[in-house]
């Protein structure tokens, strides 16, 4: 079996990754077959931004150069356009500490047993 699935990513420095899962699973379980809050943290990397003339920075200085650690958070939902927006509005907005989260969605198959 195939499922067509939403696989999401968004970028979370390292402290807030906790609070960013805990709220993206009280809007979606995760859940894949028989496991729930399925989801897939990578190793730690460095983000760099620098904020502009206009800019409210969390984090830094308007143009000076930023950069902090941070990790992927990745996980798949069934292509469900409402089900996404609520993950992206509900779930990981109001969690993440910046302004404008770097979250990516793909269309993608998830092959099933």
């Amino acid at each position: 079996m195939i499922l067509p699935v939403y696989r999401v990513s968004v970028w979370v420095p390292t402290e807030h990754v906790q609070r960013v899962l805990d709220g993206i699973c009280a809007v979606d379980d995760l859940r894949i077959g028989d496991y729930d809050r399925v989801a897939w943290i990578a190793a730690p990397g460095v983000e760099q931004f620098r904020p502009l003339t206009g800019a409210d920075p969390a984090l830094g200085t308007i143009g000076e150069l930023e950069s902090g650690a941070s990790v992927r958070i990745e996980f798949c939902i069934p292509r469900d356009s409402g089900r996404l927006q609520r993950v992206i509005d509900d779930g990981i907005r109001p969690h993440h500490p910046w302004r404008i989260p770097a979250i990516f969605v793909d269309e993608s198959l998830l092959p099933l047993p």
